[in-house]
């Protein structure tokens, strides 16, 4: 049962294509505003099938959705329109873009595609969510995102922006204003620089990123629930997308495995996919410990419609509350020892072989490599001056000890982990 809270909570659901993630975060809306929640369920999958699910024509703007199940007008729906919102985002940026690539010759149409890197539009179907969450209209806002590939690129954007913004902001703005009058000609056209306006416009979409990802990154507010079939090699896929958010600081407070077979099912010629899926369900319950894992049968028909998928989140959830963080562990916490001597950074990398991990100090940052997978995780500027004392992994935790006493510049370079 609902019981409230101060701030609006966050729910993303991801899943590998075909394991019915929209249904899981269809029903989960439903079943929350039947509980008593103010329920904003919202798309970013270009697939455009929440509304189908729902059995409802919606827009880009959230629409009431009047069910037998939902008592009053607590549930709404949105199908956003990524495309209309990267335009008006990222347009002034890639006008700028565009013209510096055909100013070196790159064809206006090439030069228009190669501005829009993978993800972005995807991350500005974002960029209300702060707004959303904000201003009191909802309780939870539930996103179904993009099958997994294309969600972790866009959770993995942020931080690149970043990066961007950060030199854009600083000394490209400096840059610009001095080597304006200066800029080379060719054909009788100059250069193009961009003008103050151009920066303007990328510090407010810094800011209005920046707060997404806060908000995106506060385990106390939002969490992922990752969707996948009792299968093998659906389930390896799980285990590297919930390493791959953690290592983001995305937290994971759930695993929904859809499609179990139930023991009313006996036919002879399922009895193979019933061992298996047994297998699997006992598999996953190891591997994401202690996320806990919730079940949903494979029902005699697809979940369409407020009223199917009310009774869907109802099996789904049981007595839990579906709107509740289900578990409550940051994956990227800092705090300091009680002596006060040190700093401890610890990152959670679950399903993570310790020969998986590499650390390199640079640059007031720690880059990190696990299993293939790169990030740049920004330090306090209380820490950039730290030494690393030590760097261990152990049972799933990568923790980086720095000393208090940052009076002297801590040389960049490779960290040694112990445990791996």
């Amino acid at each position: 049962m609902y019981r409230g809270w101060l701030l609006s909570r966050v729910l993303l659901f991801t899943g590998k294509g075909g394991v019915g993630k929209t249904s899981v975060a269809a029903a989960t809306a439903v079943t929350a505003a039947a509980d008593g929640a103010r329920v904003l369920v919202t798309s970013t999958d270009p697939a455009h099938s929440l509304a189908d699910v729902l059995e409802r024509s919606l827009g880009d703007t959230p629409t009431a959705v009047a069910t037998p199940e939902v008592v009053g007008t607590r549930l709404w729906a949105q199908q956003i329109d990524a495309q209309q919102r990267l335009e008006r985002h990222w347009e002034g940026v890639r006008n700028y873009l565009a013209a510096v690539l055909a100013w070196g010759g790159v064809a206006d149409v090439v030069a228009e595609e190669l501005v829009l890197f993978p993800g972005l539009a995807e991350l500005f179907a974002l960029i209300d969510l702060d707004e959303q969450t904000g201003d009191g209209a909802y309780d939870l806002v539930v996103v179904d995102c993009a099958p997994t590939a294309e969600t972790l690129k866009l959770l993995a954007l942020p931080d690149a922006l970043r990066w961007y913004a950060e030199r854009v902001l600083g000394s490209g703005r400096r840059a610009a204003r001095a080597v304006r009058p200066l800029v080379p000609s060719r054909a009788g056209e100059r250069f193009p620089v961009p003008e103050d306006g151009l920066f303007d416009s990328v510090g407010r979409l810094h800011e209005r990123l920046r707060g997404v990802h806060r908000l995106l990154t506060d385990a106390g507010r939002s969490s992922v629930r990752l969707v996948a079939n009792p299968e093998r090699l659906v389930l390896a896929e799980t285990e590297r997308t919930a390493t791959t958010l953690a290592l983001f600081g995305y937290a994971v407070d759930a695993v929904v495995l859809n499609r179990v077979l139930p023991d009313a099912v006996a036919d002879p010629y399922l009895s193979r996919w019933k061992q298996r899926h047994a297998e699997q369900l006992d598999a996953a319950r190891t591997s994401f410990a202690p996320i806990p894992v919730l079940t949903a049968p494979l029902l005699e028909d697809e979940p369409i419609g407020p009223t199917d998928l009310e009774r869907f989140g109802a099996r789904l959830y049981a007595d839990l509350d579906a709107a509740a963080v289900l578990h409550e562990a940051a994956p990227v916490t800092l705090e300091a020892t009680p002596d006060g001597d040190e700093h401890v950074l610890r990152v959670r990398l679950p399903n993570v072989e310790g020969g998986d991990v590499e650390l390199h100090r640079g640059e007031g940052e720690l880059h990190l490599k696990v299993a293939g997978v790169r990030r740049n995780l920004p330090l306090p500027d209380t820490f950039r001056g730290a030494e690393v004392v030590a760097a261990s992994f152990e049972e799933g935790w990568l923790t980086v000890r720095f000393a208090a006493d940052s009076s002297t510049d801590a040389a960049d370079g490779p960290v040694a982990a112990t445990g791996t």
